[in-house]
């Protein structure tokens, strides 16, 4: 078996609409790149896809081979497309409490799903995968691995460059989990001549800690945990600022948002409530760009779609 197999429909990976967004006609508008239209959901297709084939390509794995990865949900859900197209076997280290829709849709892939303790979050999972590493699996190590970045430095951000008028971007918002996104983002910008600024959009809960897949500063979005990421350096990014949006909000944008006919996820109402907030003090002809990372089903049984949600 090749990477050119005709059953690859991960090869039509290739480009995602960026389109104009106002909630309403008096909103800035922002330019969103809709990432959720990939083959399994979301933007984490680029790294599965990026990772596993530059792994293929090198001898690291091969048809049969087993694939581990610590991640609570779009990682791993992209991680099982990319296996099952490469007939890899696949396992996800999850913490216990992640949306059952994860779960089952990983294993509709052929991907087995190992749930570590709750109250140990994605450290937990981590140290399980570095066991089935030990014993011979692959573990692409998405915290730290720099094909991360690369992957939307070469795929996304050239992407944005192709599609966005005038093919410059002045501002752009993103969200923090692993830093690839928004390391990956910088770097294709600023090698391509744009002097821009970049925000890192971070959610923020009354009471927050660290819990199951979520940051040190909000209780139900995830993002990015202290100590965990290897990736994201806030000090490479000139100009840049971090952008916080109250939970309360980043629901209420994600449910306007799904209004609107955008099926997405929590992750876009963050990073568009915070391209919003960025557009008040700026310029209203600076083009400003955010990612609409995930879709919205594999949201279906949390606070999202509680019964309380308006």
């Amino acid at each position: 078996m090749h990477l050119e197999s005709e059953h690859l429909y991960i090869d039509a990976l290739e480009s995602t609409p960026l389109v104009p967004v106002r909630l309403t006609k008096d909103s800035p508008k922002i330019w969103c790149k809709l990432e959720f239209l990939n083959p399994s959901g979301s933007t984490k297709d680029r790294i599965a896809k990026y990772i596993l084939e530059k792994a293929w390509r090198a001898g690291k794995i091969r048809l049969g081979s087993q694939v581990v990865e610590a991640s609570s949900g779009s990682t791993s859900i992209a991680m099982a497309l990319v296996c099952a197209q490469l007939g890899l076997k696949f396992c996800a280290v999850m913490p216990q409490g992640v949306s059952s829709e994860r779960v089952l849709i990983i294993k509709g892939y052929g991907g087995e799903v190992i749930l570590s303790r709750k109250e140990e979050g994605i450290r937990g999972s981590m140290r399980i995968a570095e066991e089935k590493e030990s014993q011979g699996a692959y573990y692409p190590r998405q915290f730290e691995n720099p094909d991360n970045v690369r992957a939307h430095q070469e795929g996304t951000g050239r992407e944005i460059l192709a599609q966005i008028p005038g093919r410059n971007v002045d501002l752009f918002v993103c969200g923090v989990g692993t830093g690839g996104t928004i390391m990956g983002l910088y770097k294709a910008f600023t090698e391509a001549g744009c002097q821009v600024q970049a925000f890192a959009a971070m959610p923020i809960s009354p009471f927050a800690f660290a819990g199951i897949e979520c940051n040190s500063f909000s209780t139900k979005i995830p993002g990015v945990i202290d100590g965990i990421s290897k990736l994201y350096d806030p000090s490479l990014l000139r100009h840049s600022a971090e952008i916080g949006i109250d939970d309360s909000q980043v629901f209420e944008t994600t449910r306007s948002l799904i209004r609107l006919g955008f099926p997405v996820g929590p992750s876009s109402g963050l990073n568009f409530a915070a391209a919003e907030k960025v557009a008040s003090s700026h310029s209203p002809h600076a083009d400003i760009v955010t990612i609409f990372p995930d879709r919205m089903e594999r949201y279906f049984s949390t606070e999202l779609f509680s019964k309380n949600s308006k």
